[in-house]
């Protein structure tokens, strides 16, 4: 199952902006509305968002022209990708990218939140 997010232009470097994504704290201030719970950990964070079960999300890769977070749970195979694209020094092109194995019932059951998840971080991301 893949979904994207639509295209935004931030008013920030992408070295900025992999500066931040590399803290796991960070990430708190990108939730939607809704969060219970936030965690930020090492490598990493968990949140829980109203009506949606925990997620626990490992940060696996950041550099200028990406972030990847996978799913820190074994039983769950899924990645969010944040593409950074530099037009100049202070304004990046960002998209996100899902990227998940589910059966077609989870499937079912988790693209339209996640979809919603994905559009309330790209508005988040937006505003930085």
């Amino acid at each position: 199952m893949n979904l994207e997010g639509r295209k935004i232009i931030v008013n920030k470097s992408s070295s900025e902006l992999a500066g931040m994504l590399k803290n796991p704290q960070d990430y708190k201030d990108l939730m939607p509305e809704g969060l219970q719970s936030f965690e930020a950990r090492e490598d990493g964070f968990k949140f829980g968002l109203k009506g949606m079960p925990e997620i626990a999300l490992k940060i696996d890769n950041v550099s200028n022209e990406q972030v990847v977070l996978k799913s820190a749970s074994s039983s769950l195979d899924f990645a969010l990708t944040g593409s950074m694209n530099p037009l100049n020094e202070n304004q990046t092109e960002v998209q996100l990218l899902f990227e998940g194995k589910f059966n077609p019932f989870i499937k079912m059951m988790v693209e339209k939140p996640l979809q919603n998840f994905i559009n309330s971080l790209t508005d988040k991301i937006e505003k930085l």
